[in-house]
């Protein structure tokens, strides 16, 4: 009995430790939030000029500094996703940012683009990638979140072919784990007759959807939270989409995480008016084409090595000006304002045909 005593005291006096930092952490927030509102004001007084709320290289400084600091036990990841609510929260005193993404609600595009701004981000859904870049081109948006590639599945070619003639530039990229789950108003899975999701979906989860559901008809809709609503209205169908989707549109999970590679991931990139300033860990993304002749994209390439310029990835897409003209699209580590970078640049223009930075940007953190 005095044991038992002796803990309840042991587990009062840590539920009251906990009580007295939970205030703590809310006065902190709080005087947090009224710097913000300060800011804020200092700017609108200052700068006569269009006035830049939100500034991604200082988010990305933060999100890094508390991740180096962290003293655990909290993961690294985890205690940067608290940070990035509270920033997001607090920006949102400032003004909220409205963020198109590719709609309808429930899509893992609009999942990114909470990643990347936090819950306190207004986001629109649009019908189309074209949409996207049109909103935020127009100002009726703040930004866009486009995906662009798929580590099963490669580049998603359209959001790439849409860079040639868009006077926006990329200003933050976004790495997506993609959880696929099979989701019915049904109960059981005998009783599915027809599969609906993206066409991406559908070759991620080909081998599972082959092993367990090889009579069911597989239909390639506009996005996974289309699946998600028409599976919802449909008898004897299912969607395969994200879990946000099975909440929004009332469905049942009957089978979770049927992607054929676990480590299947989405990058996102982030669409603005303007890139942003260095951050310290940077990409530069550009768009370039070089004559068709031999050795032409060696040569392109080769002021990049000159510099000790590291390239990340690249890509090739029928440039529409002529039959087997191509222009490439490159991603390099560094900004554009990197010494080294900015005279890799230098050389670079001088030897392409077509030569355009489609912005700056940090690596993504989480």
């Amino acid at each position: 009995m005095a044991d038992h005593a002796h803990d309840q005291d042991g587990l009062d006096r840590v539920r009251g430790r906990i009580d007295a930092i939970d205030q703590e952490l809310l006065d902190l927030i709080s005087e947090r939030a009224r710097c913000a509102q300060r800011v804020a004001q200092i700017k609108t007084e200052t700068d006569g000029r269009a006035v830049q709320f939100y500034r991604p290289e200082r988010e990305v400084a933060i999100l890094r500094r508390v991740k180096g600091a962290n003293p655990g036990p909290l993961d690294g990841e985890e205690v940067a996703r608290l940070f990035r609510e509270i920033m997001s929260a607090c920006l949102a005193l400032e003004r909220p940012l409205q963020a198109a993404f590719l709609g309808p609600e429930g899509t893992f595009t609009q999942a990114a683009a909470i990643k990347h701004f936090g819950h306190s981000v207004v986001t629109r859904a649009m019908a189309t990638i074209d949409e996207i870049f049109r909103e935020v081109e127009a100002g009726s948006c703040d930004f866009g979140v486009v995906p662009v590639e798929n580590s099963t599945e490669g580049v998603v070619s359209h959001t790439l072919d849409l860079f040639m003639a868009s006077p926006l530039a990329i200003t933050g990229e976004v790495s997506l784990r993609i959880h696929h789950h099979l989701m019915s108003a049904e109960t059981e899975l005998g009783a599915i007759r027809t599969v609906y999701s993206h066409q991406q979906s559908l070759a991620q989860c080909r081998e599972w959807l082959d092993r367990y559901l090889p009579h069911a008809e597989r239909v390639a809709v506009g996005s996974n939270a289309d699946a998600a609503r028409t599976a919802a209205k449909e008898s004897g169908a299912a969607a395969v989409a994200g879990y946000q989707a099975a909440e929004i549109y009332g469905l049942e999970l009957l089978a979770e995480r049927i992607e054929d590679e676990p480590g299947n991931t989405t990058r996102f990139l982030v669409i603005g008016k303007q890139d942003a300033p260095p951050s310290g860990q940077d990409k530069t993304s550009l768009l370039l084409s070089c004559r068709n002749e031999a050795g032409g994209l060696h040569a392109l390439l080769m002021p990049l090595a000159a510099h000790g310029i590291s390239m990340t990835r690249i890509e090739s897409r029928p440039s529409r000006r002529g039959i087997w003209d191509y222009v490439f699209f490159v991603d390099i580590m560094g900004h554009r304002d990197d010494l080294p970078v900015a005279a890799a640049l230098e050389h670079l223009e001088r030897q392409a045909l077509l030569f355009k930075v489609l912005g700056s940007y940090p690596v993504a953190v989480l």
